[in-house]
């Protein structure tokens, strides 16, 4: 009976492990009239259920600043990869391009980053 639970233990770290970290494949910026900007941003994390998925992703100055998060409620373990948006994202002056980077709940930030270019700027 150890021995089947040993295994069982171990063959569950493995399955966690699969999944990976998550990340951005693809992040779409578009300016709003407001003077903020609206982001699209596309991820792709193997997600297994409440246990082990993309659980946000965030919006960062080259510099490491946080400039938004957008929270991602649920898995999305049928929708992969799968796009959220997030509007009225504020951008300091001078900045004319900004990080996106994903993270999911066991392994926090760490997959696939994009650097985008930000329209008008």
């Amino acid at each position: 009976m150890r021995t089947f639970l040993v295994s069982l233990f171990f063959a569950m770290m493995v399955t966690r492990s699969f999944a990976g970290e998550a990340d951005v494949v693809r992040a779409h910026v578009a300016p709003q009239s407001d003077g903020t900007y609206r982001f699209d941003v596309t991820v792709y994390h193997a997600d297994e259920g409440w246990g082990h998925y993309a659980n946000a992703w965030e919006v960062l100055s080259e510099d490491g600043m946080v400039l938004a998060v957008r929270t991602l409620a649920h898995p999305h373990v049928n929708e992969q990869p799968f796009t959220r948006s997030l509007s009225g994202v504020e951008i300091p002056e001078g900045l004319t391009r900004v990080i996106v980077r994903a993270k999911d709940s066991t392994h926090g930030y760490g997959g696939q980053e994009l650097t985008v270019e930000l329209p008008g700027r």
